[in-house]
């Protein structure tokens, strides 16, 4: 065992900080979306200017520039928008920023692992935590050139990076590169210039806590009445007092409707945002606000009702229930989901799967569901798997980041905590120790099913094995209870039988022991038989 690495403590994960709610804006007339669209695009055009100016600064941005920058956007918008637009700039450079970094570290991974593959000699195997040399000359040549391409990547990466330089495209990059691939990706030239002027739009505020209704620049009262206060130069079109239009159409949450409303109702700071959906023609209005601060609940209370370990995998979940003692309840269950098509269908199968498995925690009356807390960045790269394509795309497609964070904020709303758990060896100890034996004729375990509860032994804090080994001393019971579920002293623990009166085959009434004294034999061979049982009470005398 001294090759096996230590295993990391689980842990309770906290829950998501904001809520985000989105509903679609209906019944809009010609004037409303006529409006929309010049906002969002006066200040979609002010938005990408000043994404400009933020990118120019770099790391030499401070608080007397952003300053500057918002001053310049007041007289063009109004102050909240101008807030709005510098708030959004500086955390869109943040992000291209960290994305920066992750690419460096990806890069300097590829690096890593060429130099080691290169240095080796050809056709030398690896092993399970490192990988061996090429296969021929050929390949050591082409890996070679391979390097020195990654390599000046590095540099030019590292080189911005140390200068502050990022790549930001409003609107997409993705969307950008389709303009040259129409066909590939199934749009016209006008479709294609409608959705990216729409992703380029910007009808965004921030919530304000005091304020009206939560927000002064995207006003929408409890009954759903939406207002929007104009930029300066498009006050003209405004409907209403103090350079507001109020849209027709009114807005109704179907989810957390009467969260919000309370916030509403309350003046509590609530963000909005405005898109348009060329694809479907349709407005939707997105809401979203930061939760309380709550403390996570203690590891031990979210165990009490024993956990459900779940093993994520590329195309379902594998989840088995476990009871406060680590043993396996009931039959396995499997919740199956699709990721082929389109980015929106996917998502789908995973909610769909994930409520199915909550629904399922809920009527089972467990209030912690144990996760690995898996992260495929390292593992994917072609460098290390370079000739095992299609354990790369499995490894790939598997939606381990999107899971984690769709479960963390579905599970909190029903009230059920998340246990992360260190992935290590938890496939393969679990089909070492529980694949075969709750493998039967009517039930086939497999090696997913043995992970889960591999999965859900280590958030309880037992061992995956099902015992520990024997004393030292012997093989018996001498030294302690060996079993690793639970303790000497706790209840319902595997131990020795009950003593239960009667012969061994049970077909005798338990209580023949008691009567058989006093039932009259019916042959003399049962006499006899009656007397051997029966035992005088011994006197006890001084």
């Amino acid at each position: 065992m001294g090759g096996v690495r230590k295993i990391a403590a689980p842990f309770v994960v906290p829950g998501p900080s904001g809520v985000a709610v989105r509903a679609r804006l209906g019944q809009l007339t010609g004037m409303d979306v006529d409006v929309l669209r010049q906002v969002g695009a006066h200040l979609g055009a002010l938005a990408s200017r000043d994404l400009k100016a933020r990118c120019r600064d770099g790391l030499g941005h401070d608080a007397g520039a952003w300053a500057v920058r918002k001053r310049e956007l007041t007289p063009l918008s109004s102050a909240r928008w101008a807030g709005a637009i510098t708030k959004a700039s500086h955390d869109q450079w943040a992000l291209a920023r960290r994305g920066a970094h992750a690419h460096i570290q990806s890069l300097e991974a590829g690096v890593r692992t060429l130099r080691h593959r290169l240095s080796l000699p050809l056709g030398e195997k690896g092993s399970k935590h490192a990988p061996g040399g090429y296969r021929n000359r050929r390949e050591w040549r082409a890996k070679a050139r391979r390097l020195h391409m990654l390599e000046d990547r590095l540099q030019r990466a590292r080189a911005d990076w140390e200068a502050g330089r990022v790549r930001v495209v409003r609107g997409g990059k993705r969307l950008a590169r389709a303009r040259h691939h129409l066909t590939d990706a199934g749009l016209t030239e006008a479709g294609w210039r409608e959705r990216w002027e729409a992703e380029r739009w910007f009808v965004q505020a921030d919530g304000e806590s005091g304020k009206r209704f939560g927000n002064e620049t995207i006003r929408i009262s409890p009954d759903g009445e939406v207002s929007i206060r104009l930029p300066a130069p498009l006050a003209h079109l405004a409907n209403a007092a103090h350079s507001r239009y109020i849209l027709t159409g009114r807005i109704r949450f179907a989810h957390r409707g009467q969260e919000w409303a309370d916030r509403v109702a309350a003046n509590l700071a609530v963000a909005y945002r405005i898109h348009h959906d060329t694809r479907r023609s349709r407005w939707y209005l997105t809401a979203s606000w930061k939760k309380s601060d709550t403390r996570a609940m203690p590891l031990a209370a979210a165990l009490a009702q024993g956990v459900i370990g779940v093993d994520m995998n590329a195309d379902h979940l594998a989840a088995w229930r476990l009871d406060t003692h680590g043993n396996p309840v009931a039959h396995p269950r499997r919740f199956f989901y699709d990721l082929t098509g389109s980015a929106d269908h996917r998502d789908a199968q995973v909610r769909h799967a994930l409520t199915r498995l909550l629904h399922w925690a809920t009527s089972c009356g467990v209030k912690a569901i144990a996760v690995e807390g898996l992260d495929f960045t390292a593992e994917k790269t072609r460098e290390k798997h370079g000739r095992k394509r299609r354990f790369r795309q499995l490894i790939s497609g598997m939606p381990t980041g999107r899971l984690r964070a769709r479960l963390v904020s579905m599970a909190d709303a029903a009230g059920i905590c998340v246990i992360a758990v260190d992935p290590a060896y938890t496939s393969r100890w679990g089909a070492q120790h529980w694949q075969k034996p709750l493998t039967s004729t009517t039930r086939r375990t497999t090696r997913h099913d043995a992970a889960s509860i591999a999965i859900g032994r280590r958030a309880q804090g037992y061992p995956i094995r099902r015992r520990t080994a024997p004393p030292h001393t012997h093989q018996s019971d001498g030294c302690g209870h060996r079993t690793a579920q639970a303790g000497p002293d706790s209840p319902e623990r595997e131990g020795p039988r009950p003593r239960i009166p009667g012969p061994r085959t049970r077909s005798v009434p338990p209580d023949t022991a008691r009567t058989r004294a006093t039932r009259a034999p019916n042959t003399a061979r049962g006499a006899r038989s009656a007397q051997e049982w029966v035992q005088d009470s011994l006197l006890l005398t001084e």
